[in-house]
C-alpha cells in the first residue's frame, strides 16, 4: 500500500466574523456613514425598480437589493487612491466607490445629503435610464458605469469580463509604488469563467495588489451555485492559485469591511493578490422586481430566511442598541433620502404629454442627441499634432539594408529607451534570444523589468493589458505568438478593448498596440495560420497596420504608440527573413496615419493589396507584364483606409483587383469591394476582382497549404482575366 501525506495550504483561508467587541469599539462615524451609504443605494435601487416598472430603463434593470452590505462595507475600507470594477449587477458597487469620493470625511445619518450626493444619484440615474447627463452620457446604461475621477473604473456586462483589465490597473498601483490597490467586484458565475480564472493566476504570478471581491448570491440567474461547481465556498479557489482568501458574511457590512482591512494589510505589504468571498443574497431575480419565487427557482422560504438577515436591519438595531442614534434618526436618513430620489427623478422625468395617469417620459432636453451615435469610438487624433511626421515615402536621408525581423526589435528599443511608460508583453517575449522569432531580441536584457514574459493565458494577458492602457501610466505593446490566438482573447479585445471608450462616453483613451504575425505559409496549419485583418476591420474601435517593409514597420509602430486608440500591427512571417530599405538614423520618423504607398504605377488596372501580398503582387505584375497600379495600403481599418489614393487610381485604370492571401470566410477585401463599387461604380469598367484563399483554413499538408492560400500564380492568372494582359 502506498504512503499518504495529508497537503497543507500554503496560503492561509480563513473565514472572519464581527464579534460583540467589534461593534462596541466600531467608530460612530464609520457605522453613520456605513448607514446613510446603506441607504442611499437600498432607496436608490426601489427608485430604479419602479422605474422600469414604467418603461423608463431601457434595457435590463440588474438591482443589487440585498447585496448593499459586502459592497458599502469593502469599499469604506478603502483609501482615495484606490480603484475598482464592477460586474454587470454593480449599481452598489459603483455608488459605493462614487458616494465615499465625494463625502471622504463620512456621511453624517441625521443631517442634509450634500449638494455632491445629489449630483452622483441624478448622474447615476441618468445613466441607468440612457440620457444625456449620465456618466456615459447615456450609452453605457444599467452595466457600464463609470467615474474614473472617482476611481470606479467601470462596471462590465459580460460575466467575468472587467476582471482581467482590474489586473491591468493593479499593475500600474504595483509598478508607481504608490502603495494603492485594485478591488474587482464579481459574482458567483465569474468564477467559473476562464478569464477569471487566468488572472487569479496571473495576478498571484506577479504578486499583483489585487482584490478578487466575489458576492456570491448563489444564483447565476436561476442556477444554483450546488449546481454549477463542485466546491460552493468560493474562496476555496484562491489557495490553489496561491492566493490568501477570506469568506465573510456579506450581509454584515462591518464584518466585511474588516476583512477587506485584513485584505488590504495583505495587499499593501507587496504580499500578493487575495480573494475575499462575501456570501450575499439577491432579493430579485436576475432582472426587473419579481423575486426569484415568482419564477419558480427559489422558494419563499429561502427569501424569508434571508430577508431576515437584511444589511440595512442589523445595521439599524445594532446603532439604536448603542447611541447616539433613535430609530426616529434612522428613519429620517430614510426620508430624506426618498425625498432626494424623488426629486432626481422629476428633474429627469416628466408627465407625458398623453395625459394617461401615472406615466411619465423623460424629458426632451436629457435625450442625447442621435447626431453623437458614432462619436468617440476613436481619437480625434490631436495627439499627433506633434509627431515628428515623414512623407509617405519616408523620410529623407540614408538607407541601410536590414531584415524585417530586426527592424521590430530596434524600433521597439528605440521607444522603450525614449518612453518609460511602453512594456512589451507576451508569451516567451523575454527568452529564446527574442521571443520564438527574434522579434523582441536584446530588449529583456535592456530593459528587465519591462519585457514581461506572461503564463499562456491570453485572455489575461491582453486584458491586463487594456487595464494598462486606460490606466495611461502604460503603454503597452502585446504580442500574440500567432493571429488565431486572438479568437482565445476575443472577449477582452473586442467586447472590452475595442468598446470601451466608446461605451463609456469616448473621453479615455486606450493607447495599446497589439503584434500578430500571420503564418500562412508555413506548414502549422489551421489554428497556427489566419490572417485576422477582416474580423478586426468589423470591430469599431481598433486600428489596423500593415506593414510590408522594414521601412514601413518603422515609420508604422512609431505612429501606433503615439495614437490614443488600440492598435493591431500585422506581421508575416515571410515578411521576417526579408532583407529591404530600413533606416539608418532617424528611427523617429512617424508614417502618415491613412496614407497608402503606391509601390507601381500602372494604367491597365488597380490593385490593392498588403503584407507579404503585396510581394506576390508586384512577382505577378513582373511575370506576366501588366501594366497595373500597385497600391500597399498599410493601413486597413475602416476609418484609416486611404479612399483618396484608391480612388484617384480607380479612375485612371476603371478596374480593381484586391489581393489578400486568406480564405474566403473571413476576407478582409469583401467589404472593401462592397464599399469600392458605391464609390467607384460611375468610372469601373469591369466588376471588382478579388484574389483570395480557398473556403478552407491551410492544413498541414503542403500540398493542401499551397492550394488552400493565394500567391503570385493566383494573382497572376486574375491580372491577366481581368486585363486581357493590357501591357504598358
Amino acid at each position: 500500500m502506498p504512503t499518504r501525506h495529508a497537503l497543507q495550504l500554503a496560503v492561509p483561508w480563513e473565514r472572519v466574523e464581527a464579534t460583540e467587541e467589534d461593534w462596541e469599539t466600531a467608530e460612530p462615524g464609520l457605522l453613520g456613514t456605513m448607514w446613510t451609504q446603506l441607504v442611499l443605494v437600498r432607496h436608490f435601487e426601489e427608485l430604479v425598480l419602479r422605474l422600469a416598472a414604467e418603461g423608463l430603463v431601457h434595457g435590463p434593470a440588474h438591482s443589487s437589493i440585498g447585496q448593499e452590505g459586502g459592497a458599502v462595507g469593502s469599499v469604506l475600507a478603502l483609501a482615495p487612491g484606490d480603484t475598482v470594477t464592477g460586474s454587470h449587477r454593480g449599481h452598489h458597487q459603483f455608488l459605493a466607490k462614487a458616494l465615499a469620493h465625494v463625502a471622504p470625511g463620512g456621511l453624517d445619518p441625521v443631517a442634509p445629503f450634500p449638494d455632491e450626493i445629489r449630483r452622483v444619484l441624478l448622474r447615476t440615474l441618468a445613466e441607468i435610464c440612457g440620457l444625456r447627463r449620465g456618466w456615459g452620457g447615456g450609452r453605457g446604461g444599467s452595466m457600464h458605469l463609470r467615474w474614473w475621477e472617482a476611481g470606479a473604473l467601470g462596471t462590465n456586462a459580460i460575466v467575468g469580463g472587467g476582471v482581467p483589465m482590474a489586473a491591468g490597473s493593479a499593475f500600474c498601483h504595483q509598478r508607481a509604488g504608490t502603495g494603492a490597490v485594485t478591488v474587482t467586484y464579481l459574482g458567483d458565475g465569474a468564477m467559473n469563467i476562464g478569464a477569471t480564472l487566468e488572472t487569479l493566476n496571473l495576478a498571484a504570478a506577479w504578486h499583483l495588489p489585487l482584490c478578487f471581491f466575489v458576492e456570491n448570491n448563489r444564483y447565476a440567474v436561476a442556477t444554483t451555485i450546488e449546481e454549477a461547481t463542485g466546491e460552493p465556498r468560493l474562496s476555496a479557489r484562491g489557495p490553489g492559485f496561491g492566493v490568501r482568501s477570506f469568506q465573510v458574511d456579506g450581509m454584515d457590512p462591518l464584518a466585511t469591511y474588516l476583512a477587506m482591512r485584513s485584505a488590504l494589510e495583505h495587499l499593501r505589504a507587496g504580499d500578493g493578490p487575495v480573494l475575499l468571498e462575501a456570501e450575499t443574497y439577491r432579493y430579485y431575480h436576475q432582472n426587473g422586481p419579481f423575486p426569484g419565487s415568482a419564477f419558480r427557482y427559489r422558494s419563499r422560504e429561502e427569501e424569508d430566511a434571508w430577508r431576515a438577515r437584511d444589511p440595512l436591519g442589523t445595521l439599524a438595531a445594532r446603532m439604536v442598541a448603542r447611541g447616539p442614534w433613535s430609530e426616529d434618526d434612522l428613519g429620517g436618513t430614510r426620508a430624506r433620502a426618498e425625498a432626494l430620489l424623488q426629486e432626481v427623478a422629476e428633474e429627469l422625468f416628466e408627465p407625458d404629454p398623453s395625459g394617461r395617469p401615472g406615466t411619465r417620459r423623460p424629458r426632451p432636453s436629457e435625450l442625447p442627441d442621435p447626431a453623437t451615435v458614432d462619436q468617440g469610438i476613436r481619437s480625434d487624433l490631436s495627439e499627433l499634432a506633434d509627431a515628428p511626421l515623414a512623407p509617405p515615402e519616408g523620410p529623407p536621408g540614408p538607407r541601410q539594408t536590414l531584415r524585417f525581423v530586426d527592424a521590430i526589435a530596434e524600433v521597439l528599443r528605440r521607444r522603450m529607451a525614449e518612453d518609460p511608460r511602453v512594456l512589451v508583453l507576451g508569451e516567451d517575449v523575454h527568452r529564446l534570444g527574442g521571443g520564438t522569432n527574434g522579434a523582441t531580441k536584446g530588449l529583456a536584457e535592456a530593459f528587465p523589468d519591462r519585457v514581461l514574459g506572461t503564463p499562456i493565458s491570453e485572455n489575461a494577458f491582453c486584458g491586463l493589458a487594456g487595464g494598462m492602457a486606460l490606466d495611461g501610466r502604460a503603454r503597452p505593446v502585446v504580442e500574440l505568438m500567432y493571429a488565431d490566438f486572438l479568437w482565445v482573447a476575443a472577449d477582452q479585445l473586442f467586447n472590452q478593448i475595442g468598446k470601451v471608450r466608446h461605451m463609456f462616453g469616448g473621453d479615455r483613451g486606450v493607447p495599446l498596440v497589439l503584434r500578430a504575425k500571420v503564418a500562412m505559409g508555413t506548414g502549422y496549419g489551421s489554428q497556427h495560420s489566419m490572417d485576422p485583418a477582416g474580423i478586426f476591420a468589423t470591430s469599431a474601435g481598433w486600428r489596423i497596420v500593415a506593414p510590408s517593409t522594414p521601412l514601413d514597420y518603422v515609420g508604422l509602430m512609431n505612429t501606433a504608440l503615439c495614437l490614443e486608440d488600440p492598435v493591431l500591427v500585422l506581421e508575416h512571417v515571410d515578411l521576417y527573413p526579408r532583407q529591404d530599405e530600413a533606416p539608418v538614423e532617424d528611427w523617429d520618423f512617424c508614417l502618415p496615419l491613412g496614407a497608402a504607398a503606391v509601390r507601381r504605377r500602372g494604367q491597365a488596372v488597380t490593385v490593392l493589396s498588403y503584407l507579404q501580398m503585396t510581394h506576390e503582387v508586384l512577382q505577378a505584375v513582373e511575370s506576366t507584364g501588366v501594366d497595373a497600379e500597385v497600391i500597399d495600403l498599410r493601413w486597413l481599418d475602416r476609418a484609416s483606409l486611404d479612399w483618396a489614393t484608391i480612388e484617384a487610381s480607380v479612375q485612371r485604370t476603371n478596374r480593381v483587383l484586391i489581393c489578400e492571401q486568406g480564405p474566403l470566410g473571413p476576407s478582409w477585401g469583401a467589404w472593401v469591394a462592397d464599399e469600392l463599387q458605391r464609390r467607384c461604380f460611375d468610372w469601373l469598367d469591369a466588376p471588382i476582382a478579388r484574389v483570395t484563399g480557398t473556403v478552407s483554413s491551410p492544413t498541414i499538408s503542403e500540398v493542401l497549404e499551397r492550394a488552400a492560400i493565394a500567391r503570385a500564380e493566383e494573382v497572376a492568372r486574375a491580372l491577366v482575366a481581368l486585363t486581357g494582359g493590357a501591357r504598358a
